[in-house]
């Protein structure tokens, strides 16, 4: 016995789709504008110290951690403002429901990738800030404070990032649920 499937599509209204459309241009706006900054800030940071006679340079491109950091935010920052583009095109234009889902699902790796790289940064930089004993590792903020301080503007603003991608991840997946096929 053949049996058909009548699928029907819940079309949001008008005014859900604007009340979205508000939530995220401005939310992605800041994501771009802050992992922006974190990744200029990031690669652009290097201090030259004299330490007990000898000249140390310190870049970001000396720890794998920095880098990932750096990289992380530069493709958060790629992907947001690619995805804020899809945004503005598709804002007045009714849409399939599993756009909403592609969404959320970005959404939700760019957050991942943010944490990744926000978390590999403060590592990083609470070893350079405190030292680490056990490993005989020394605290070198003293001397590259410079360094150290742009490299915390960084981290805060990355994190910034991530509580914004945070929040369009929980905008994103409650579009998507409301979607209904």
């Amino acid at each position: 016995m053949a049996t058909s499937v009548d699928k029907t599509y819940h079309i949001p209204s008008s005014k859900s789709q604007k009340l979205f459309i508000l939530t995220q241009i401005p939310l992605r706006i800041l994501a771009a504008a802050v992992t922006l900054a974190a990744t200029s800030i990031t690669l652009t940071n290097k201090q030259t110290a004299v330490i007990y006679g000898i000249q140390i340079d310190a870049r970001y491109s000396y720890s794998p951690a920095l880098k990932f950091f750096a990289y992380a935010n530069l493709i958060a920052c790629a992907f947001t403002v690619l995805l804020l583009f899809l945004a503005l095109i598709l804002r007045n234009k009714a849409v399939d429901s599993t756009y909403y889902f592609y969404m959320f699902l970005h959404d939700l790796v760019m957050t991942i990738l943010l944490m990744a790289g926000c978390a590999a940064a403060t590592a990083v930089g609470y070893v350079g800030k405190y030292g680490d004993r056990h490993a005989g590792w020394m605290a070198v903020c003293g001397y590259f404070a410079e360094f150290c301080n742009r490299g915390t503007a960084a981290s805060s603003l990355s994190y910034f990032g991530f509580l914004f991608y945070f929040i369009l991840t929980i905008v994103s997946a409650n579009r998507s649920r409301q979607i209904q096929v």
